[in-house]
């Protein structure tokens, strides 16, 4: 015995059936839709949106941020009050100065300037007379300052020797005055750049420089030191010593 099943009829959107509408025309599909959006008619349009491009760079723009200013006025006088840094160093341009032109007047010596020793200015003699001398084709960087330490502790030796140890004359002051005193020799390794090697000029040159040098280095270690005028010619014959080995740097 058959079973009946009661199945409710299919009805399709546009009114019709699949095999056609009632004038036999061709089937209505509607179009599908995503899923959870709300259907929309055939005939609606995307609504305009306006889009002002200004006010959308205004918008996404970053901006820049803004922090708080944690230097106070107090930080900037404090720099103002700080000291130069040749003074920190221990570097007296102005001594140095005055130093160079009482030893560029020989007739004329201030032995106070050389009161307080400093190495300052000796140094700068000497990498200027290395410099010359590099110029001329020779290199004595090494040699003159290894000569330079040689003769401060030998004038530093043989004077303490004349004063029987109780000298006022260390080894620092000696190494001071015997940089400062080499100026001559400095200007004679400029010139000899102009002039002839191995002439008669740069050994009268030469002459004069080592005379000059060491008739100021000794007036300076007689005015500073104690002892210094009972020996006299023996502090002067040193000193020419020195500045005549420097003097054959500059000749040969």
């Amino acid at each position: 015995m058959a079973r009946e099943f009661n199945v409710p009829p299919v009805v399709f959107p546009s009114g019709g059936n699949p095999a056609g509408g009632a004038g036999g025309g061709p089937q209505q599909r509607s179009l599908p839709t995503a899923p959870f959006q709300p259907p929309r008619s055939a005939n609606a349009s995307i609504p305009f949106m306006a889009f002002d491009v200004n006010s959308a760079a205004a918008s996404t723009s970053f901006s820049t941020p803004q922090f708080p200013s944690t230097i106070s006025t107090g930080g900037a006088a404090g720099f103002e009050d700080d000291s130069p840094l040749l003074e920190e160093l221990g570097i007296n341009t102005k001594q140095i100065y005055q130093k160079t032109i009482s030893i560029l007047i020989p007739f004329r010596i201030n032995a106070h300037l050389h009161e307080d020793a400093d190495l300052s200015g000796p140094f700068l003699f000497l990498m200027a007379f290395g410099i010359f001398q590099l110029l001329s084709g020779k290199l004595h960087f090494g040699i003159i300052l290894g000569w330079v330490t040689v003769a401060s502790l030998f004038l530093y030796i043989v004077f303490n020797m004349l004063a029987d140890w109780n000298g006022n004359l260390d080894s620092y002051r000696c190494l001071s005055l015997i940089g400062y005193c080499i100026l001559p020799i400095v200007i004679l390794s400029a010139v000899s750049l102009f002039v002839p090697q191995g002439g008669m000029v740069i050994m009268v040159l030469a002459g004069m420089s080592v005379i000059w040098s060491t008739r100021i280095c000794t007036l300076l270690l007689v005015e500073l030191a104690s002892f210094g005028d009972e020996h006299r010619g023996l502090i002067g014959y040193a000193c020419f010593l020195i500045y005549m080995i420097f003097s054959l740097l500059v000749i040969f």
